[in-house]
């Protein structure tokens, strides 16, 4: 399913959000003085600009042809960014250690036997590892989330019946596979949530590039598009909105640190809710802000109603 998005490299690219700007300065704020970055899963580049425009050096492992040449598009002006086309398990590391290693919610895609590790032996000693996890959390249009599961039970026999969304506060902080690798000191979480408001062609063709959507028979994914719109038109006039929880895990690389690694300590947000940040509906490749492109978590179109898709 990974290699779905291919299809619609376009389309996502012109329709996915974009992150938090917080996220990239608390990011780039723990990663200490050097900036040379491996990008895990770089879809069409977005996730990039903010370390480029920041003056990292990057190289972005993407799976993808088609989303590894919209990249290059997007990032061209960059000459410090370079675009590989490799599945990231098979990828020889180069010899010159990185200081950080990113994946912006891509990382649930990669082997889980080899993810960990391999992001490990990339790093220098101190180097940071950081990964991002986009939600689909309870609020926004809330009535419209719950309806919309008559839409997906009907067109997508998987969906679990009376699926509903998470608030933020119940989605779990998961650091354990990077805890057990032994590879790892403790685990900082940040957190931030955030709304976008979608129109009806702009909201059903965002589901068109959730890797859920895509895997659905044609008849089946039409259907349901036509059911969702047909609610959307219908009901909560041409429009809705779409509450997000993003959440930056970060942890450093143990072994022998240079002089200038910097410490990680385990982190929370301690705020109910965590802070609630402006996001960019489309990233932005140029000025002193870039958001990037959050892909959304969650496995299969039923999740994608009532909690997210990738």
């Amino acid at each position: 399913m990974r290699k779905g998005f291919t299809r619609v490299a376009e389309l996502y690219d012109r329709v996915r959000p974009g992150y938090p700007q917080a996220m990239f300065d608390d990011l780039l704020g723990s990663a200490g003085p050097g900036c040379r970055v491996l990008e895990i899963g770089c879809g069409t580049g977005q996730a990039t600009a903010p370390l480029a425009e920041s003056g990292c050096r990057v190289v972005a492992v993407e799976l993808g042809a088609e989303m590894a040449a919209v990249a290059r598009r997007n990032l061209a002006r960059f000459p410090g960014v370079e675009v590989v086309t490799a599945a990231f398990e098979e990828w020889p590391l180069p010899r010159e250690p990185f200081d950080v290693v990113v994946s912006a919610t891509a990382f649930h895609w990669i082997d889980p036997a080899v993810r960990v590790t391999k992001a490990a032996d990339a790093l220098r000693p101190g180097g940071l590892l950081a990964t991002v996890a986009t939600h689909h959390v309870a609020g926004g249009s809330a009535e419209f989330f719950a309806e919309v599961q008559d839409c997906y039970e009907r067109f997508d026999p998987a969906t679990p019946p009376g699926l509903r969304l998470t608030a933020a506060a119940g989605i779990p902080r998961d650091g354990e596979e990077v805890r057990r690798s032994g590879r790892f000191g403790p685990v900082a979480f940040h957190r931030y949530e955030w709304e976008l408001t979608y129109a009806t062609a702009e909201y059903l063709d965002l589901l068109r590039t959730y890797s859920g959507h895509l895997a659905l028979l044609a008849a089946a994914r039409d259907g349901l598009l036509a059911c969702v719109g047909g609610l959307i038109d219908g009901r909560y006039g041409g429009s809705v909105t779409k509450r997000y929880l993003t959440e930056l895990r970060l942890a450093q690389r143990t072994g022998r640190a240079s002089s200038a690694g910097t410490s990680i300590t385990s982190m929370t947000c301690s705020r109910s809710p965590c802070r609630t940040v402006p996001v960019d509906r489309k990233p932005r490749l140029s000025g002193n802000r870039t958001d990037g492109v959050a892909r959304v978590s969650g496995a299969g179109s039923s999740a994608i109603g009532a909690g997210g898709g990738s």
